[in-house]
């Protein structure tokens, strides 16, 4: 199912055994754009920390009801690494997280999570051993590819002919929590428009100058099916945007049928 992310905003999450705060914003990979973590800030049981909470652990979303269930008690949240949500999470940090509860590293498989294209993927192994984590922390670069969706909304976007507006939202497929589409809110020369356009179709995305150069066209952007937030998306969208662009659809395989 595809969903605004700001939705995501505000979410109550639910653990085994009673609240456990609300989605702030979060994290995902630069390099595939799948959510790795949720940043929950747990208010008053936990000293109003943030916390991050890995989709590995949801359970199910209920969107109309705005909450999250997830499989964790409070005691397992307060007794997790620490992590400072204001400076850039390390890999380091992450294999500390990831070995606490027993998820796989996503990052060591040919799958957008690893060893499957979906985040929960059966039993969790047992909590890996301090002697184990220290080994593989030393062993790991520090750098985690992960961006914050509320440092990257802003960011300037360009099209081969020129600027276009800037990054105004994401679209995430809730299945395997990837960020399909991000939106492009336009200016000057088309007020108040909204476009979508996937992350695979940017020639270059620049941390440091914060831009995100495309290979379309102004005018191919302008002629797009334009993105009402009040409105579903569903699959006869997704097939015209991608008919506009003139680009293969992401759900079809390489026997053309869909995956």
């Amino acid at each position: 199912m595809l969903t605004n992310a700001d939705f995501l905003k505000g979410l109550t999450i639910h653990g085994t055994d009673g609240e456990l705060g609300t989605v702030a914003e979060f994290y995902f990979d630069d390099k595939t754009w799948a959510i790795r973590y949720l940043v929950v800030e747990t208010g008053g049981w936990l000293n109003g920390s943030r916390v991050l909470i890995s989709p590995m652990s949801v359970i199910q979303t209920d969107w109309p009801a705005k909450h999250l269930d997830v499989a964790l008690t409070k005691s397992q949240i307060s007794h997790s690494p620490g992590i400072d949500t204001h400076v850039p999470v390390s890999r380091q940090h992450e294999v500390s997280y990831l070995g606490y509860y027993g998820y796989p590293y996503y990052w060591g498989g040919p799958y957008l999570w690893g060893a499957s294209e979906y985040p929960w993927g059966g039993p969790l192994a047992p909590p890996t051993s301090a002697e184990t984590l220290n080994e593989r922390m030393r062993r790991e670069s520090a750098d985690s590819h992960l961006r914050s969706s509320d440092a990257v909304k802003g960011y300037h976007v360009a099209a081969t002919d020129g600027g276009i507006g800037h990054i105004d939202g994401y679209i995430v497929d809730d299945r395997d929590w990837r960020i399909c589409y991000f939106s492009v809110a336009t200016r000057n020369w088309l007020p108040g428009k909204k476009v979508l356009v996937a992350p695979v179709w940017a020639t270059e995305i620049n941390w440091l100058e914060m831009k995100v150069r495309l290979e379309l066209s102004k005018n191919q952007i302008e002629t797009a099916p334009e993105y009402l937030e009040s409105i579903p998306l569903d699959r006869h969208y997704e097939q015209k945007l991608h008919d506009h662009y003139g680009r293969a659809p992401y759900w079809l395989g390489a026997s053309g049928r869909a995956a």
